[in-house]
């Protein structure tokens, strides 16, 4: 009697103990569900937003090859306007020197009939009429006078005129071949502003284009996760399926930190003392005995004591995405283990200099990236 009780007891714990796991596991695997659909709607919102920014600056795309085109086009009629202006002062040059040439022509003649008038000095023309017989000729020669001094004044006359409208007409064209080569310039200036703009929009179409596409490689990660994840809890999965990781690479800007404390050491190359050195992480300012915690679930890839960075966690994250926790001064896991995200690793200790620090690393891909670009803002 006591035995047949004994054994009910025992068989009532067992089955007590395996609904409080089952419940913890689903409790587990619910709250996975929650994470991954809180994900996927804020990678739908960015989504949205990259659209909305894309159709944006496709309008504004547009916009700018119109202007460029318009630029292009006044710039082809200033050019034209340009090379017209050149040829027409080419041209009243050819004109100019064609009068000068006449002038240094006619200027021997006017020259020596002046010198004659004024060898025969304020009279001279009076002279050339009483040096003759008759009437007739008086006439003849007073015509002649007469016509030879119009000549000469109305050719003097023209010349300058005509010399004095072609300066004018060269000083009006240069001073419009000047403005429009004004004109030219702000219109290359213009056009060379555009070109750039536009460069810098397709440029900037083109990382939205890949930004999308990265969005709904990642939110059709997620959605397959979450597939699994429903049917773990509508009980379609086998009770001993592998666990289900949610990607990673999904979780950018989402993750949360570590351990609290500011950066003190960024990740990249710096300089200091004239020397050169890489960092694949940042260092955390974290207490000593400040608790460390994963900021992804995954598989604890290694967790021992490591040269350089005292007591080591490396958490394999699937995907060849990698998590690491350097300067612990204890550990609260083994390798192999599964872990979970904000689950504690240790606590955080000193650098080899002494100073208190959490060494973080993360690879994506392989690949060490900088961790702040993937920590939650704060």
């Amino acid at each position: 009697m006591h035995r047949g009780v004994l054994v009910l007891l025992i068989v009532t714990g067992i089955l007590s103990v395996a609904s409080g796991a089952r419940s913890q596991n689903r409790s587990h695997t619910e709250a996975q569900s929650r994470r991954a659909t809180d994900r996927i709607q804020a990678l739908q919102r960015e989504a949205d937003a990259l659209a909305a920014q894309e159709k944006t600056l496709l309008v504004e795309l547009r916009q700018l090859e119109i202007d460029r085109d318009i630029q292009s086009e006044k710039l082809s009629r200033v050019g034209a306007d340009l090379d017209t202006l050149t040829e027409q002062i080419e041209q009243t040059n050819a004109r100019v020197e064609t009068l000068e040439r006449r002038r240094e022509a006619t200027e021997p003649a006017l020259e020596s009939r002046l010198v004659e008038l004024y060898k025969l000095g304020s009279g001279g023309y009076t002279r050339l009429l009483l040096g003759v017989n008759d009437l007739r000729q008086i006439g003849r020669a007073y015509r002649t006078v007469a016509a030879m001094a119009e000549l000469d004044r109305q050719r003097i006359e023209e010349h300058r005129r005509t010399l004095e409208t072609l300066k004018t007409e060269r000083g009006t064209l240069t001073q419009r071949r000047s403005s429009t080569a004004k004109l030219q310039r702000d219109a290359r200036a213009a056009r060379a502003a555009l070109d750039r703009a536009t460069m810098t929009r397709t440029a900037l179409v083109a990382e939205i284009d890949a930004r999308r596409d990265l969005n709904a490689r990642l939110a059709g990660e997620l959605q397959a996760a979450q597939q699994r994840l429903q049917q773990m809890l509508s009980g379609v999965a086998s009770v001993r399926s592998d666990p289900v990781t949610l990607p990673l690479r999904a979780f950018q800007h989402d993750l949360d930190w570590p351990s609290p404390g500011r950066v003190t050491a960024r990740f990249g190359r710096r300089t200091s003392l004239n020397a050169s050195s890489s960092l694949n992480g940042i260092e955390i300012g974290a207490g000593e005995g400040t608790p460390v915690r994963a900021v992804h679930e995954g598989t604890i890839a290694y967790a021992e004591p490591f040269t350089g960075y005292g007591n080591l966690v490396i958490i394999d994250h699937g995907a060849q995405a990698y998590s690491l926790y350097g300067h612990l001064s204890s550990l609260e896991i083994a390798r192999g283990a599964r872990i979970e995200r904000g689950e504690l690793l240790g606590s955080a200790g000193q650098t080899p200099t002494g100073g208190p620090a959490l060494y973080f690393e993360l690879r994506i891909d392989g690949k060490a990236v900088d961790p702040v670009e993937w920590l939650k803002r704060r």
